[in-house]
């Protein structure tokens, strides 16, 4: 059985929940309330034991905060998440974005090889669990306009004016 240890605590987006397995992190949740946030978790990983141990999870938080606070430009923790060979794809091209910049969903398509895939990217994105870690809000639509972001449009405005006041 699936063992997942997580922790909340607050953030300068709210509540932060980290989830993690002996090999990395599985699940980055924010929201504003601490019982959604559990929800979240156990509905992702319905078949684990899910243990609250915020000493555990400690450092992983901590690193999440320091990029949130601007301190550090990456959270560099080792993943727990699954996803098809497409959705890594993405995920790491999400990854390559610099700090402070954005990409189209249809920009990153191109930069996989499969242009014609625009919504898939932007499902890869939805699918991704690891928010922030794996940082799905530099994914916007073509123009600028924020598109969607599964903690909220005002966490992902938040998050990319953060990262581009201090990318300078």
């Amino acid at each position: 059985m699936l063992n997942v240890q997580y922790a909340i605590a607050e953030s300068p987006l709210g509540r932060l929940l980290v989830g993690a397995t002996e090999r990395g992190v599985c699940s980055v949740c924010l929201g504003d309330d601490d019982a959604e946030l559990e929800q979240c978790l156990r509905l992702q990983y319905p078949g684990a034991d899910v243990q609250r141990n915020d000493a555990a999870v400690a450092g992983h938080v901590e690193a999440i905060l320091r990029y949130l606070r601007g301190q550090v430009r990456h959270a560099n923790l080792e993943l727990d998440v699954q996803g098809t060979a497409f959705q890594w794809r993405v995920w790491r091209e999400l990854q390559a974005i610099p700090y402070g910049e954005t990409r189209t969903y249809s920009a990153i398509a191109d930069a996989i090889g499969r242009p014609k895939a625009v919504r898939a990217v932007a499902n890869a994105c939805a699918r991704n669990r690891a928010a922030l870690i794996i940082p799905c809000h530099r994914a916007v639509r073509i123009g600028g306009a924020l598109g969607g972001y599964r903690w909220g449009i005002e966490r992902k405005r938040t998050l990319l004016e953060r990262e581009a006041a201090r990318s300078g």
